[in-house]
């Protein structure tokens, strides 16, 4: 049971295989492919912007605590002059939380620009390798579409496809079947002719011989017809006639002495 399963299985992987080649069309396969591509671009380059605008954000976020340190340091400052060290001690605590968060970011903002940078190349290699594929894939389109077009004329002009292989198959049986009743007809005549079949279209009982009589009767019914019709020209015709006539008296042609 296994075994017949496998069979069945294979049998169905091959069928289903040959019914998908026939179905495939390669430019279709090659569109779909440049339209993967193009999504894989568009991410990176989505990427690429989200990088960047992280990267700008983190620039905006040191010049803000930059600036929050340096009105810090003024008030610790001011706040000394004015004896209040506890205000300046808060001032510079809070400076010395400042100046490490801008080290934190401006490392962030470091390995973000070189993010951005790895991205920027990679990009611009993928655009390049798109680009490139979109020039294969339309010689390939172009070529594929040549090679159609090519096979579909020889295939019409030899008789080879499907379509004109019909057209050739109908043309071979008219003229077969055209030679067999061809053949037929003659058989069928030779019959006729030799007496082993009678003539059908022949009234019921006349045979051969009385054809044969009657063909004579007909030629000598014309004759006498003829005849009786020449005599019935006017006189004025009948020079012409004696002139046509051979003479009856003798193969030399002179006259006979009265």
């Amino acid at each position: 049971m296994t075994s017949i399963a496998r069979r069945m299985a294979a049998l169905f992987r091959t069928k289903a295989n040959k019914a998908l080649d026939r179905a495939e069309d390669p430019r279709e396969v090659l569109d779909y492919s440049y339209g993967q591509q193009l999504e894989m671009l568009r991410r990176v380059r989505r990427g690429l912007a989200d990088v960047a605008t992280s990267c700008k954000r983190v620039e905006l976020q040191v010049k803000q605590l930059q600036l929050s340190r340096e009105k810090l340091d003024g008030q610790a400052q001011q706040a000394l002059a004015a004896g209040r060290e506890d205000l300046a001690r808060e001032a510079l605590t809070r400076r010395a939380a400042a100046g490490a968060q801008i080290t934190d970011l401006q490392g962030q903002h470091a390995a973000l620009q070189d993010q951005e940078a790895k991205l920027i190349v990679a990009a611009q290699r993928l655009e390049a390798k798109v680009e490139a594929f979109r020039t294969r894939k339309e010689t390939i389109k172009a070529t594929y579409t040549a090679a159609e077009a090519q096979t579909s004329i020889t295939e019409a002009v030899t008789g080879i496809g499907e379509e004109m292989g019909d057209v050739g198959l109908a043309m071979q049986r008219a003229q077969d079947k055209t030679e067999q009743l061809q053949a037929r007809a003659g058989a069928l005549d030779e019959l006729i002719a030799s007496g082993v079949l009678e003539d059908a279209t022949l009234p019921a009982g006349r045979d051969d011989i009385q054809a044969e009589l009657e063909a004579v009767t007909t030629g000598q019914d014309v004759e006498t017809q003829l005849a009786r019709m020449k005599a019935e020209l006017p006189a004025s015709s009948a020079p012409a006639e004696v002139e046509a006539a051979p003479s009856p008296k003798g193969s030399t042609g002179r006259e006979a002495t009265p």
